[in-house]
């Protein structure tokens, strides 16, 4: 209630002391928030970058947002160039370890790949995690050029630090990721070029941009890349690393219709590395090891366990979605995994 304009809020009816209520009603987006113009959108500049030039345009947008309103807005507005590939990384939320050889691999493929291909890449946006690798690459790999920085953050509003910094329209602000250790709330990487933060009214909670985010992927991919070819932008989903929650992202992209090809960086973790596990071992009666694997590797219960081995098991129903990567140069290896990949989806239809 403090976080929202004491003018326009109304409290929900179990706080409304005429209510007549005694029980508390449960709090949800579509009956205790409601839409109104953005009040924070413009450019971000990340204080502690001195070093270069760390800008990015950003936009406050309603969870229910069209797609096509949103990409209307990138290319015209933002002046973005049309992407030709779509490079959705996926990963860990907090911090982990990866070797040098898996960290240089996914780092100076991943922006190989988008530079040379003119393709934008998407992320969660925070400086922790899978997003804070790719920051990391683009910083060390992406060279200065703003105008090939298509790295975008599509981030929940509720989860981001001091955001309240960020309230204003067409304004220049500030920011630095410096995080808080004690708060729950995330810092925004600074080395991404633009910013989605979607809002559904929550504080605190992550996940309500995943929807938004999967309708403009989907979108971008009916954008033709040239007007004589026949089909549109690819999309590709990248893991590294990850909990539970990204073994059903997996689930979503090869399952869909059209499947979307995931490129996994075997050696990266947890998710990623259950993932390629599975992969290798399919044919082999590994059940009972697995799922002590996956017990230890998520700290889950049987049950819980059980549950994510029959996810792995029906991800790998679309095996031929799924692709390792490790000791191949990752921009070769998604170029030959695409042609391939492109020639099985047209043989299927």
């Amino acid at each position: 209630m403090g976080e929202h304009s004491s003018e326009k809020f109304i409290p929900p009816i179990s706080l409304n002391p005429n209510s007549g209520s005694d029980t508390d009603e449960e709090w949800c987006v579509k009956r205790h928030s409601w839409a109104s113009p953005t009040d924070a959108y413009g450019i971000v500049d990340f204080e502690d970058t001195a070093t270069r030039v760390c800008r990015a345009k950003y936009l406050r947008l309603a969870v229910d947002s069209k797609p096509e309103a949103i990409l209307h807005l990138m290319l015209k507005e933002w002046q973005m160039e049309r992407p030709k590939l779509l490079l959705s990384v996926y990963g860990g939320s907090k911090n982990f370890s990866l070797s040098p050889k898996v960290e240089q691999a996914f780092s100076k493929g991943l922006v190989t790949a988008a530079l040379s291909t003119g393709a934008w890449i998407l992320t969660n946006g925070i400086n922790t995690g899978a997003s804070k690798y790719v920051g990391e690459a683009v910083k060390i790999y992406g060279g200065h050029d703003l105008r090939k920085r298509n790295t975008v953050g599509i981030t929940p509003w509720g989860v981001i630090d001091n955001n309240a910094d960020l309230i204003g329209r067409d304004v220049f602000r500030p920011y630095q990721p410096l995080g808080n250790p004690l708060s729950k709330r995330a810092c925004l990487n600074g080395f991404h070029s633009h910013f989605l933060f979607v809002d559904d009214g929550t504080l605190g909670k992550h996940g309500c941009q995943q929807g938004l985010r999967r309708k403009l992927e989907k979108h971008i991919n009916l954008l033709k890349i040239h007007p004589r070819l026949n089909f549109g932008v690819p999309v590709v989903c990248v893991v590294l690393e990850g909990g539970p929650a990204v073994i059903s992202t997996v689930l979503d992209y090869v399952s869909s219709v059209p499947p979307v090809p995931v490129f996994v960086f075997e050696g990266s973790g947890r998710a990623a590395d259950l993932l390629a596990f599975l992969y290798n071992e399919l044919e082999a009666d590994i059940k009972d090891d697995f799922l002590m694997r996956i017990k230890q590797v998520f700290a889950v219960d049987q049950s819980e366990a059980f549950h994510l081995y029959a996810l792995l098991l029906q991800c790998m129903d679309h095996r031929q979605c799924v692709s390792r990567v490790l000791k191949y140069n990752f921009s070769l290896h998604i170029y030959s995994f695409l042609v391939k990949f492109v020639f099985l989806c047209r043989c299927h239809i």
